[in-house]
């Protein structure tokens, strides 16, 4: 299996691996499970940190090189086809950051891993309801 996390499971998965479901914490331990992240999830933590909404230390910046370096996830960089992707999805709402991790799973044919009720609800690729 590989998975594209969402910006909270990746957040949850390192601060908060409780609020998980067993099967998901199970999965990303899984050496055989492939966990990726977008470049967009980066920028959305970091936004995070500096708006205070999340404690991230010693700083966001400091945090985000740092996962990098000790969490074993593969990037799926951005791409034209996943800017073109993100406009043509049927989604209840326009969040950019949504549609553009969205789009970089169909293109880079991932399993999205999210909680967010309004995504799961519109299933617009195959999803693992966290």
């Amino acid at each position: 299996m590989k998975l594209l996390l969402d910006t909270h499971i990746l957040l949850w998965s390192l601060l908060d691996p409780d609020r998980l479901t067993p099967e998901v914490r199970a999965l990303l331990q899984d050496e055989k499970v492939e966990v990726w992240y977008s470049p967009i999830t980066l920028w959305e933590i970091l936004l995070l940190g500096q708006k205070a909404r999340v404690i991230l230390r010693p700083d966001p910046e400091t945090f985000v090189r740092d996962m990098l370096v000790t969490v074993p996830l593969r990037e799926a960089p951005l791409s034209g086809e996943i800017a073109i992707r993100s406009r043509n999805l049927a989604l209840p709402h326009e969040d950019p950051a949504d549609r553009f991790l969205i789009a970089t799973a169909l293109v880079y044919e991932l399993d999205f891993a999210t909680a967010d009720d309004r995504i799961l609800s519109a299933r617009p690729c195959r999803i693992l309801a966290c």
